[in-house]
């Protein structure tokens, strides 16, 4: 094996991964690295002890973050002793310089350093172990531009090999990953900095080698010693140039046999691969690559010249030179020979014993434009071309020849080869001889020379002339390690042609050309469409035809002044809200109708629910888990589901306290589906006669619809609302939707106070158990709890009660169970009246991938059809223009009239009928002028008709000649649209990828437009690759795939004929319509049980995005049309809060632990994912912040609250990462704003205030309720006239029960229409006034009697006085008297009962003492045990 064939085979590249192809042309940057020592026990002494004769040496590869792709070739150090490594300070040093050069200056690129020991076993075995890695950092993750440091670093050493950066958990940054260890008081010293003297040794190493300094690399001058460092200064050897003439290649066993077996393989192929017309493949060219190999890579640019069949020569050469080739191809036994027409130069030539010339010949086939055969574009220099590499060959001349006559034999298949590409099959050698292997893959002949410009025409001898010396550029014109491979199908780019004899037009078809060629082959003046060069142009040469996109053009950033004043730092601060904990207070939760409840529901009337063949409905018990089964549903031949909500009835809770008020009218709001919100009549509340003694949280109040003139029927208890969700109502694809939304989703209905007008608490329950699973009818009667949640004033407590394992009680939240309601859902299955239309089947929408092959041709039709999806049976009927289009009727019935133009916005909708109306009157005008009197008349009228005639004929030719051009336009637009429709839910993003396609055999640079904002192209690769996992696509992730110009659309480079997927997401956080204000809204006595037609009054409209793709020339090139159909989300929390008017809401909600969370990722315990929240509304303020490890993770809201009555509505959506793919949680908001009212009292006394009310335009009989009657009373206390307006005082006494603060609402409400006139929020400040006295008492817990006790007081006053008795827990406490009279300085004895306990434990009751004017003078307390 000689010099070459051994440096090749031991410097074989690994080369960077493919995506990096599609990458911005950059520069390549030269390094230099030294290793200096390592520091640290680096080997265990386990290892010491297991082998013998350890020394230590380092391994350096290039790795790319982002594809987990090591490339390049590993690079090791020398190996070192290890004597000293027991001790603690141990040091081993390397101080050996490493060199590299890269052109691709990414933050991912970076560089794997390793420590391996190696020793020799027991048995004398070696073995290699790895001691650990670090990460070397080539380039700055800001700007990708290399470090400019030369000081001294440290590189930390991490526990492990490199080979665990390949698992998918090492995101980057890799050195934060929590798997990455660090090896303590380990660590490697190293420098790494810019090295531009390698820049003139550039054509002699590939790029991504990493060589050392000892190395001894072909071309380069050894330094003195022998030992030195030889690329520190490279110093280049004296290149020789070489001539190459005669050449001719023999291929086995003749040339038409080989091509013609090449042909039918290729075509073979190509059937295979679906193209239609395969047979249209033929040879357009021969060619052949000719370069200088250094066994590392090429030293400039092979040139390519063509070569041509001998018999072809003898028709266009001289008869000599015929004579010639002929001779010197009878070694071929007479087979016919490719010749090449010229002599070959090569100038880079060294004498060095790994230099080589290395021979490719390639076969250059032409076939149809496109897949479908269509004709190409008239901008296309050629056909479309298929390049392939059929044989190779490489020469090592001997450094004493200096001419003579050389023979080689061809190489093929699968043995590596310069180019690194697959070359064409070899005949099986398996029974031929050593001799018929030389020659059975074909040879090449050739006559060679040294330093000599004669022609070989004269014989052949040495002329000793003068050695053509090349002096060495700073930027060479090649790029050893990009050879030229073989082009892709479908690749037609237009270059320039290297220097070389013999080219044809094809040529400029050829395979691209490596970055540095393209900069040496294009002058800087010179531009792709021969435009003079721009001033930037010029001070910055482009690279070939594609710099227009690439090319860097923008100048330095200008530094902005600083600024006089100084900035203020700003110090570490946290804004303290009372959080409130998600799912801490108490939820909703349901349970199954007791078999008494369900007596009682049955023996009082309420409706039974019947299936389509009039037989109950099957009953689901709401505890049994649900098998859902999707294509089950899917397939039910009852495609038509009727859902059903009964609202049976409402009960009290036990533990809700006897002396609050209980309503008597209730009324339901909710929203099912995309129906629209759904607010129920009011429905009185009656009690039932059989609950008897049973417990208080039984069954006690049924719910009976309330008629027109108020009364209601006891008879028919329940209300019933129906929604059909058939094939009508379903858009096409949407029945799977559906279907998901009752298995996911929860519907929560809120409860309502009919005459108050306030909200009494929620419930929820799940919608899983509606799903039939192939059943006629599935019916389930649920007992739901009615929980109202509190929210307090925003406190500075600090901290939460522990209320139990991983429950925290939330500040400033009260939940109370304020009821149960008795709900039954049932879904009753139809058939279909109508065919259905596939709405099982979903569209091509989940399909992550669009392709636009259907969009290639025009189908014909009218230019007047509007656009969009043509009919497969395109039959249009002729009519006339002014019919079809109101425009030119308008037109028309304007000249009509003369100068009087229609007025009003309606005017052209009616156009066609005014000018049928005008020509009416004119045939009027003709039967009139059978008159005798009247013929002169009605000649002038013919006259004037026939005129009027003409010009309408001119005005439609004009019109139609305005109008033809874009309408032509509009109608070929059609063959290159795609139409699309995607399902999207609110906050979560919907990605998909589009098929561009070049359809043009040149280069394009392609701008993507976008007419809607929420819909973007996805530029970032790491976000790409996140949604491609999210979706499990494999289509290729490229970086720096686009071409970002600021706020402009961005744009992407696509070559001739090639296919890119370019990606997209569309993600809406608008909500649409605001949510209606249920409570001000007017409510309708009737008793309607169907829930209208939603289709039409559905609160989620369609939208709609379109995509332009626009060429250079501003030409689309692909249109693609998205129609987005909403769809449900799912609300995992409900927060309604009260706020004054005007104001601003801040609030903190604090997110439950991470790992309970449904579809948080699955990690180890403790990793918590970053949080991101978005809103749904712009004008809010959301936010979180980062906050240490195991720290409870806090939403801050801000929101501005508008006038009273306003209620505002928006989701909030929190994600669990950085692109956010999908919410993990998603919460709605409700903010009331009402009349804000501040009274700051002690509790026990009472506080007087008065509040101003305005009438309105009419008389209202009108009452004040409040949510809390206890505390708050309002005089007129029932209902009182109010005037028009007119202004009344509302007396308000407050007297709370307990400290701190809270709201108390106060809605003022018409009692006929049963409206809301006024509403105020009361925000009471409250404290706790002084205790005097203190006392104890123990009582029997459960169903025992009450105790009675008394205690004392003693009038401090001298004077007689009155005084009035209160307490904070009148369900516990009772006073004998509730007021007593006692003189000055005597002592009264004031009666005790308590109430007995319900259950163990100890309560705090305050008793309070207040003089006449209801003042407090005293308050004792009394501390009750329970036992």
């Amino acid at each position: 094996m000689n010099d070459w064939h051994r440096i090749f085979a031991q410097n074989v590249l690994v080369p960077p991964h493919p995506q990096r192809a599609r990458q911005l042309l950059k520069e390549s940057s030269a390094f230099q690295c030294v290793l200096k020592w390592l520091d640290g026990p680096i080997i265990k002494q386990g290892v010491l002890a297991v082998l013998s004769e350890v020394e230590c040496h380092l391994r350096v590869s290039f790795f790319d973050v982002t594809y987990r792709h090591f490339f390049g070739r590993t690079w090791k150090t020398t190996v070192k002793p290890t004597e000293q490594l027991s001790r603690l300070a141990s040091r081993i040093v390397f101080n050996e310089p490493l060199y590299f050069h890269t052109s691709l200056n990414h933050p991912h690129i970076v560089a794997v350093v390793e420590v391996v020991a190696e020793g020799k076993k027991r048995d004398g075995t070696l073995q290699t172990l790895s001691c650990g890695f670090g990460i070397l950092r080539i380039f700055n993750s800001n700007s990708g531009s290399p470090s400019s440091a030369s000081q001294d670093r440290r590189l930390r050493l991490y526990h492990g090999t490199p080979r665990a950066l390949l698992h998918p958990f090492l995101q980057d940054p890799v050195e934060q990953n929590k798997h990455m260890t660090l090896i303590e008081n380990c660590s490697l010293q190293y420098t790494l900095k810019p090295h531009p003297p390698l820049e003139s040794a550039f054509h002699l190493l590939p790029e991504n080698l990493l060589v050392s300094g000892l190395q001894q690399i072909p071309g380069l001058l050894p330094v003195h010693g022998e030992t030195g460092d030889a690329l520190r200064k490279p110093r280049l050897q004296k290149p020789v140039t070489w001539y190459l003439d005669n050449l001719f290649f023999t291929l086995y066993p003749s040339l038409e046999k080989f091509e013609e077996e090449l042909l039918e393989l290729l075509i073979s192929d190509h059937f295979q691969e679906g193209a239609r017309d395969s047979s249209a493949l033929e040879i357009l060219e021969r060619r052949l690559h000719v370069g200088v190999h250094n066994g590392l890579g090429f030293v400039q640019r092979p040139q390519v010249v063509v070569l041509v069949p001998e018999m072809d020569v003898a028709l266009t050469r001289s008869a000599s030179f015929s004579r010639k080739v002929i001779s010197s191809s009878k070694t071929s036994s007479g087979n016919q020979a490719l010749v090449l027409r010229s002599r070959l130069r090569l100038p880079e030539m060294v004498s060095h014993p790994a230099f080589a010339i290395v021979f490719q010949l390639e076969y250059v086939f032409n076939g149809p434009s496109g897949v479908d055969g269509n004709a190409a574009s008239v901008t296309s220099l050629s056909n479309l071309a298929y390049m392939y590499m059929v044989r190779w060959a490489v020469w090592n001349p001997s450094l004493e020849a200096s001419s003579g006559r050389v023979a080689l034999p061809l190489r093929g298949g699968l043995q590596p080869n310069p180019s690194h590409c697959l070359v064409y099959k070899v005949p099986s050698a398996s029974m031929s001889s050593e001799e018929v292997k030389q020659v059975e893959s074909g040879t090449v002949q050739f006559q060679f020379s040294m330093g000599s410009e004669e022609h070989l025409d004269t014989p052949t001898e040495h002329v000793d002339g003068p050695m053509v010396e090349r002096q060495p550029a700073r930027k060479p014109p090649t790029s050893p390690s990009s050879p030229p491979a073989s082009a892709p199908h479908g690749l037609a780019a237009t270059q320039d042609s290297p220097v070389g004899p013999g080219l044809s037009l094809s040529q400029l078809a050829a395979s691209p050309q490596s970055p540095a060629q393209r900069r040496a082959a294009r002058p800087a003046s010179q531009q792709p469409d021969g435009s003079p060069p721009s001033p930037a142009q010029a001070a910055f040469p482009l690279e070939g035809s594609v710099s227009h996109l690439e090319a860097d053009l923008s100048q330095a950033p200008v530094v902005l002044e600083t600024s006089v004043a100084e900035q203020l730092q700003e110090l570490p601060f946290t804004p303290l809200h009372a959080p409130i904990v998600v799912g801490a207070q108490t939820r909703s939760s349901g349970s199954q109708l007791s078999r008494a409840s369900m007596a009682l529901l049955r023996s009082s009337g309420c409706p039974e629910i019947l299936d389509a063949s009039r037989q109950p409905a099957e009953a689901v018990n709401p505890a049994d888990p649900v098998v859902f089964n999707p294509k089950k549903e899917e397939s039910d031949c009852l495609q038509s589901n009727e859902i059903v909500l009964q609202f049976l009835a409402f009960s009290r809770v036990a533990q809700d306290s006897r002396g609050t008020s209980w309503p008597k009218t209730v009324y339901f709001t909710f929203q099912f589906y995309r129906f629209p919100p759904a607010t129920t009549p009011r429905l009185q509340l009656v009690k039932l006669d059989e609950t008897g003694k049973t417990s208080s949280g039984s069954l006690s109040h049924v719910l009976v619809p309330i008629g027109k003139d108020g009364c209601f029927d006891a008879g028919s208890p329940g209300f019933q609302l129906k929604y059909m969700v058939d094939p009508e109502f379903l858009k096409p694809g949407e029945q799977r939707w559906f279907i998901r939304y009752l298995a996911s989703q929860t519907l929560q209905v809120d409860v309502w106070d009919g005459d108050s007008l306030l909200l009494l608490g929620s419930a929820a329950v799940q919608m899983k158990h509606l799903l039939r699973q192939g059943r006629p009818a599935v019916q389930v009667s649920q007992e739901l709890e009615v929980v109202m949640t509190e929210y307090e004033w925003d406190t500075m407590a600090a901290s939460g009660d522990v209320t139990g394992f991983g429950r925290v009680k939330p500040i400033g939240v009260r939940s109370v169970v304020k009821g149960r309601l008795y709900l039954t859902l049932a879904n009753v299955g139809h058939l279909c009246e109508q065919k259905v239309r596939n709405s099982s089947s979903l569209p091509p929408s989940r399909s992550r991938v669009i392709s636009n092959d259907g969009a290639s041709r025009f189908p014909g039709g009218s230019l007047l059809t509007s656009g969009g999806p043509r009919r497969e049976l395109n039959v249009v009927q002729a009519q006339k223009l002014a019919d079809v289009d109101s425009e030119l009727a308008a037109v028309l019935l304007t000249h009509t009239r003369g100068t009087k133009a229609p007025q009003g916005a309606g005017c052209e909708v009616d156009a066609v009928r005014r000018r049928k109306l005008e020509r009416m009157r004119s045939v009027r005008l003709q039967e009139a002028g059978g008159e005798l009197g009247r013929r002169g008349m009605s000649l002038l009228a013919q006259q004037s008709v026939r005129a009027q005639h003409l010009r309408d004929l001119q005005v439609i030719a004009a019109y139609r000649e305005r109008a033809k051009a874009e309408s032509i336009a509009s109608a070929l637009s059609l063959a290159i649209t795609t139409w699309h429709t995607l399902y999207a839910t609110l906050g979560t993003a919907e990605f998909f990828e589009f098929t561009l396609k070049n359809p043009h055999n040149t280069q394009h640079t392609v701008t993507v437009e976008i007419d809607n904002p929420e819909l973007s192209v996805v530029v970032d690769a790491q976000e790409w690759k996140c949604f491609k996992d999210a979706a499990g696509l494999h289509t290729p992730v490229e970086e720096d795939m686009f071409h970002l110009r600021g706020s402009l659309a961005p744009q992407l480079f696509l070559r001739p004929r090639e296919t890119a997927h370019v990606p997209f997401k569309f993600q809406s956080f608008s909500a649409g319509l605001p949510a209606s204000a249920q409570a001000s809204a007017e409510l309708s006595s009737e008793k309607g049980t169907d829930a209208g037609s939603p289709w039409t009054s559905s609160t989620m409209p369609t939208k709609r995005a379109k995509v332009l793709f626009r060429a250079g020339g501003g030409k689309p090139i692909a249109v693609l049309c998205l129609t987005v159909e909403p769809q449900p989300h799912t609300v995992d929390q409900v927060f309604r809060f009260y706020h004054p008017e005007l104001t601003f809401l801040k609030k903190a909600i604090r997110l439950p632990p991470w790992h309970t969370l449904p579809g948080a990722r699955v990690g180890m315990p403790g990793e918590e994912p970053p949080v991101h929240v978005r809103c749904s509304d712009p004008n809010v303020i959301c936010e979180t912040q980062n906050v240490g490890p195991r720290e409870p993770r806090d939403v801050f809201l801000k929101v501005a609250s508008g006038p009273s009555p306003e209620i505002k509505d928006f989701f909030v959506f929190i994600y669990s990462d950085r692109w956010l793919v999908a919410p993990v949680q998603t919460w709605q908001v409700y903010l009331h704003s009402l009349q804000r009212v501040d009274v700051s009292c002690v509790t026990g006394q009472l506080t007087r205030l008065s509040l101003v009310l305005r009438g309105t335009q009419t008389v209202r009989k009108v009452r004040a309720f409040t949510s809390h009657p206890q505390e708050l009373k309002t005089d007129p206390k029932g209902v009182f006239v109010l005037p028009p307006r007119g202004m009344q005082d509302l007396h308000v006494s407050v007297r709370p029960l307990r400290a701190g603060s809270r709201f108390v609402h106060l809605n003022l409400v018409d009692v006929d229409c049963h409206q809301l006139v006024s509403s105020w929020l009361v925000c009471l400040s409250c404290r706790q006034p002084l205790i005097s006295k203190a006392f104890e008492i123990t009582l029997a817990a459960g169903e025992g009697k009450g105790v009675n006790k008394r205690i004392t007081y003693t009038n401090p006053y001298p004077s007689r006085r009155t005084y009035h008795l209160h307490s904070d827990h009148p369900d516990l406490l009772q006073f004998k008297e509730d007021s007593f009279q006692v003189g000055g300085g005597e002592t009264y004895t004031i009666g005790l009962r308590f109430a007995p306990g319900q259950s163990v434990g100890e309560e705090e009751i305050l008793i309070y003492i207040n003089d006449h004017e209801d003042k407090n003078e005293e308050t004792f307390c009394v501390k009750v045990i329970y036992q």
